[in-house]
């Protein structure tokens, strides 16, 4: 039978053709695929089952262990402030980058170009030494008396090596994605903002920042899930985080398999709550940016409001 068959073909009634009464025949390869994947997906499914050498009674004693949960709670908190000060740095980058200013654009640029050109584990060795770079850290007048001054050992721990790291390398990639959905708005929203009288730096941070954030949030959420795996780099600074838990543990029974797959399944729990919770506010944003409320609710909201295809130099009245 052809791959794409009428029901008239299949012994169906004749009848006009129509897009509906088209059945689709899959084809030999399909089927040489399809059993192809599904044998190999049971070989690997016996494998975990029958391998001994997996240990799952280990497995099960680690999974929740006191050692491993406080790992955990390490990489999420890692997770969250790396995010969120590599965010505040990229906004600011961003901002810079789309600056008048020749020179703030050409500081942005080499930030950018540095961070995300380094990768990040030589980053959180390089913080983690930077005393043997720069003994102390001093504020107060350049060339002049100092008012404060740290040892940089006792400032620069492995907790503020890692976040630095982290921080500064999530800073330049969301930079350059802040960056295009600052682009994406219509420009027309700033031309609305100033006849309203609203300065640049005002319109940036009420118009075009929050309409920007909507734009960048779904690529932000991949980030946010990139970061979470990043974090296992700290276990080069002795940072007791979910992997290092378990090294430190396996370190000590020899039981290596078992304490990696621990690791594994959390990170594979945490993932998938962050992707779910991803999608979530995806969709909420698109039904938010789609729809809204109808009728009288709708038109006391939208009395004085900036429209999303600017036209003309003042504020449209709605009807």
């Amino acid at each position: 039978m052809h791959p794409y068959a009428t029901k008239a073909d299949a012994g169906g009634p004749p009848g006009q053709l129509d897009a509906k009464d088209i059945v689709r025949t899959p084809k030999p390869r399909q089927w040489i695929g399809t059993v192809i994947a599904l044998l190999l997906a049971s070989m690997f499914v016996h494998m975990l089952v029958t391998n001994s050498n997996l240990q799952w009674n280990v497995v099960g004693h680690y999974l929740f262990s006191h050692t491993i949960l406080s790992g955990i709670a390490l990489t999420l908190e890692l997770t969250l402030l790396a995010m969120l000060v590599g965010l505040v740095i990229g906004i600011v980058v961003a901002v810079m980058r789309l600056s008048d200013n020749v020179l703030l654009q050409r500081i942005s640029w080499a930030w950018i170009w540095f961070f995300r050109g380094v990768p990040p584990l030589v980053q959180l060795i390089f913080w983690y030494n930077l005393a043997s770079l720069v003994s102390s850290v001093s504020v107060g007048v350049p060339y002049g008396p100092t008012f404060i001054s740290w040892q940089t050992n006792s400032l620069i721990t492995p907790f503020t090596a890692a976040l630095l790291g982290l921080a500064f390398t999530e800073s330049a990639y969301a930079a350059e994605m802040i960056r295009a959905g600052i682009q994406a708005v219509n420009r027309g929203q700033v031309e609305a903002a100033n006849s309203l009288g609203m300065t640049g730096a005002q319109a940036m941070r009420r118009i075009v920042l929050p309409q920007a954030l909507r734009i960048v949030i779904p690529p932000i959420g991949n980030d946010t899930i990139s970061m979470l795996k990043f974090t296992s780099l700290v276990s080069v600074l002795a940072l007791p985080d979910l992997l290092y838990s378990a090294q430190e543990i396996y370190a000590r029974t020899y039981q290596t398999i078992p304490l990696l797959l621990v690791a594994t399944l959390w990170y594979l729990v945490l993932t998938t709550i962050l992707t779910a919770a991803e999608h979530l506010i995806e969709k909420r944003l698109r039904r938010g940016h789609g729809g809204g409320p109808t009728g009288a609710a709708a038109r006391q909201g939208a009395r004085w409001r900036l429209m999303p295809s600017w036209q003309g130099s003042v504020p449209k009245a709605a009807p």
